[in-house]
């Protein structure tokens, strides 16, 4: 089987992106596992290496005809698209977004011309991408475009194997129950039932996460539960599909190993993202599901304010790069 290859980005510059690839990449089962092809700016991944302590030994060259599995298994293609007078570590800036925003392009290219099995990227900063002139509402949007997905894609997070999926995401918390209905809780559940069921999870078991306290009290708390998440589960287990809820938000993931789930299905961004930090903020991983192309990312942010510091934990890149290659092994996606 020939070795699989994946293309790596560096994240937001003045964030601690680089660092955690240069510290990934020194872990030699990791890296001698797959063809990696970093695309970025050369001066800001030498810059991750002096932050990391780290030297790493790779091949060079200015576009992907020029790659060759069978000559080392780490190569740089330096966009050259970064001046060092633009950006401070540790500083939001438009210039960082830009950066970060056209590696990514160039990484994705690679995929879609199949030189490339997956994208793994270190983390962005969605301000600095729009002060960089990429204005879409989160890196999945932007995926999204650049692929040309109208419908069917989400955000998925996984933490060993919990899977966490969301019917609403980056949106104000005001805007929430506005964006939740029957068709949008049906077709998160059945999002949720597809990328398991490729990620070769036989009948997944699915749980939904209550919008209410307690959910809902009967009723007492709102009505949301039994007019809306109830009418949706019971349409998809009518389709054979593993799901049950709505369970009370504030001990879904603390009842897991009773109620025996692979995957939560929460209604909004904190009410999922919260409890699978504290579960584990190192491990966890975010996956761009349903989209052509395999794309993985720490689950965590930038870290401006440990950036350039040498403080950053490499746990979570390392799930992302391993994830990538899992989902590889398993062809996750919507090709």
């Amino acid at each position: 089987m020939d070795k699989q290859t994946i293309t790596l980005t560096l994240g937001d510059s003045s964030g601690i992106g680089p660092e955690l690839v240069v510290k990934a990449l020194n872990d030699m089962d990791l890296r001698d596992s797959a063809n990696w092809i970093i695309v970025g700016d050369e001066e800001i991944f030498n810059k991750g290496m002096k932050i990391a302590g780290k030297t790493l030994t790779y091949n060079r060259i200015s576009n992907i005809e020029e790659f060759d599995p069978q000559a080392g298994n780490l190569w740089f293609i330096d966009l050259n698209n970064m001046n060092a007078s633009d950006y401070n570590i540790g500083e939001l800036s438009a210039a960082s977004g830009k950066q970060s925003g056209e590696a990514l392009k160039y990484a994705m290219n690679i995929a879609l011309d199949n030189y490339a099995d997956a994208v793994v990227y270190g983390p962005l900063n969605k301000d600095a991408l729009h002060k960089g002139g990429f204005n879409f509402h989160d890196d999945l949007h932007f995926f999204a475009d650049l692929l040309n997905c109208k419908e069917g894609f989400g955000e998925v997070n996984v933490m060993d194997d919990l899977w966490v999926t969301r019917v609403t995401s980056h949106i104000p918390l005001r805007e929430v129950r506005e964006n939740i209905s029957e068709e949008r809780v049906r077709k998160t559940i059945e999002f949720a039932h597809g990328i398991l069921t490729q990620a070769n999870i036989e009948n997944p078991k699915l749980a939904v996460s209550a919008l209410n306290p307690h959910a809902g009290d009967n009723g007492l708390l709102g009505d949301e539960e039994y007019d809306i998440i109830k009418p949706a589960i019971e349409k998809v287990q009518n389709k054979g599909i593993n799901v049950a809820g709505p369970y009370p938000s504030d001990t879904i993931l603390n009842e897991r190993k009773k109620l025996d789930f692979d995957c939560m299905i929460a209604m909004y961004h904190d009410q999922a993202q919260i409890g699978m930090k504290l579960l584990g903020f190192n491990r966890g991983v975010t996956i761009s599901g349903g989209l052509p192309v395999i794309l993985t990312t720490p689950a965590h942010g930038t870290a401006f304010d440990i950036a350039g510091k040498n403080k950053a934990d490499e746990g979570a890149m390392i799930h992302a790069m391993r994830k990538a290659q899992d989902l590889i092994s398993k062809e996750v996606t919507q090709k």
